[in-house]
């Protein structure tokens, strides 16, 4: 396993420590491959670099700063037992100091790398996934599917480009296939919305509801919504 390059997680971000052998080029280089591997992890981070004491001039900081940069991660501080590296830092405006970026614990194991991404075999979908009841007033917007664990409110809206699915009492207004797909569906536990459209076709529930509410699925047959077990 390459050990050349190991993370720990710190009260400001991400410490990497880089081992102080190895050609720095190389270093640098795999520091990035990581980053865009794992791009959501590494997104918005500010990272601190403990170098060693390992000489650097002020441009390969700089290389370095500029390369995070592009993708979304702040370089915060170097942590550096070399002089030349400390007064390439100052440059830049970084921090050399850990008391800057003092450790959450002196405890705290380096993080684990993400494994590489698996593949599903079955392709899905992008889509939103709320884990709470959405409440009145509220609005919840995917240009893909959107799944609910929980109720939808009277007063709460949702539109998806692709399907709605509830796992919880549906009361609010929802819209499905909002770009014009009328192959898309909502469904939901207790279907029972103050208005529910599939693209181009809309539909209101009964003043009168039922006493037993069973989980069901609305979709567009014979150019009308029509719903049906679920």
């Amino acid at each position: 396993m390459d050990d050349s390059i190991t993370l720990k997680g710190i009260k400001h971000g991400l410490l990497v420590t880089v081992k102080p052998d190895g050609k720095w080029s190389d270093l640098t280089s795999r520091l990035t491959t990581l980053i865009d591997a794992q791009g959501g992890f590494f997104k918005g981070a500010q990272v601190t670099l403990s170098l060693g004491p390992r000489d650097l001039r002020y441009q390969d900081l700089a290389n370095v700063q500029k390369a995070l940069a592009k993708r979304d991660v702040a370089l915060l501080a170097v942590l550096t037992d070399s002089a030349e590296t400390s007064g390439a830092a100052h440059k830049l405006g970084l921090k050399t100091d850990l008391s800057d970026v003092e450790l959450q614990d002196e405890g705290v194991e380096a993080l684990p790398l993400r494994p590489p991404p698996i593949d599903p075999e079955e392709r899905g979908t992008p889509g939103v996934l709320i884990k709470r009841t959405v409440r009145n007033g509220r609005t919840v917007h995917s240009d893909g599917h959107v799944v609910v664990l929980g109720d939808v409110n009277a007063g709460a809206v949702i539109t998806a480009g692709g399907d709605v699915v509830v796992w919880g009492k549906l009361r609010g207004t929802v819209h499905a296939g909002v770009f014009g797909d009328e192959s898309a569906v909502v469904c939901a536990l207790d279907l029972a919305p103050t208005q529910l459209r599939i693209a181009g076709y809309i539909t209101i529930s009964p003043e009168e509801r039922r006493r037993k509410p069973k989980p069901e699925k609305a979709l567009v047959r014979n150019n009308r919504i029509e719903a049906e077990s679920w």
